[in-house]
């Protein structure tokens, strides 16, 4: 079993008065942060705020675009052309560097969002000109994402470090895919058979699907979503078992 893994959660997602998730506890649980840049969720203060926390506990800042779609956090699949997704991909990424360097950090790599993130595991198109786009930018950026994607073709290719992502409240179908949100077994919620998945990620490399098939996913990280009831109790208990395990919680980036 590897000596230490990645706890990341999807953070920052809170945008001007109404507020999403605990990120004042979550940041204290985990090791990388993907914040929202403004597109699904997030404000230049919730930003700055989240820099500022990442700062306070050691936490790995991380970029997390999506597309433009506040109305439907990120989730709808919008008609959007490859160049034009690199470049918001670039410019929420900028947006929050900027806000970063006033936390005295900087952002370390990218996870895109929601709709985005499922796009490029499969759109060779998109997941290329994404990458390519976040190299020019920064080429000491990593990219977080899930194992035999697009997106990881794209990052290899283009020079990039890609971690490897797999989530532990979250089911999955026998592609690889995540279970449609709305269907039983989606969204696993219960602290404890969260923190088996991971225990079971880590010591194994894979997870049981739906239908009872195995899936070979090698994480690097695992995730827990900041907007997941009880995150922060699942998140706890996670960490707990990882850590009891014998594994430090440590930034892939």
């Amino acid at each position: 079993m590897r000596p230490a893994i990645d706890l990341n959660s999807d953070l920052g997602e809170s945008f001007g008065a109404w507020r999403v998730g605990d990120d004042e506890t979550m940041f204290g649980l985990v090791s990388s942060a993907n914040v929202a840049c403004g597109f699904h969720a997030g404000d230049p203060i919730t930003m700055l705020e989240s820099a500022r926390r990442a700062v306070q506990h050691g936490v790995a800042l991380g970029a997390h675009p999506g597309y433009r779609d506040l109305v439907g956090f990120g989730r709808r699949a919008l008609d959007v052309a490859p160049g034009e997704i690199a470049a918001e991909v670039v410019a929420q990424l900028g947006a929050l560097d900027a806000l970063a360097r006033l936390a005295g950090t900087r952002v370390r790599y990218v996870k895109a969002h929601g709709a985005l993130y499922h796009r490029l595991v499969a759109d060779r198109a998109a997941a290329y000109a994404v990458v390519e786009a976040i190299a020019a930018a920064d080429p000491t950026l990593a990219v977080l994402g899930p194992r035999a994607s697009e997106i990881e073709a794209a990052a290899v290719a283009t020079g990039l470090v890609f971690a490897r992502e797999a989530f532990v409240d979250r089911g999955y179908t026998a592609d690889g895919s995540l279970s449609p949100r709305g269907e039983p077994g989606a969204i696993v919620d219960d602290p404890a058979a969260a923190a088996d998945r991971a225990l079971e990620l880590v010591e194994t490399g894979g997870i049981t699907a739906d239908d009872g098939s195995r899936l070979e996913l090698a994480p690097d990280s695992l995730c827990v979503h900041g907007d997941t009831p009880g995150a922060v109790a699942i998140a706890r208990a996670v960490r707990v078992a990882l850590e009891g395990s014998g594994l430090r919680i440590e930034a892939f980036a």
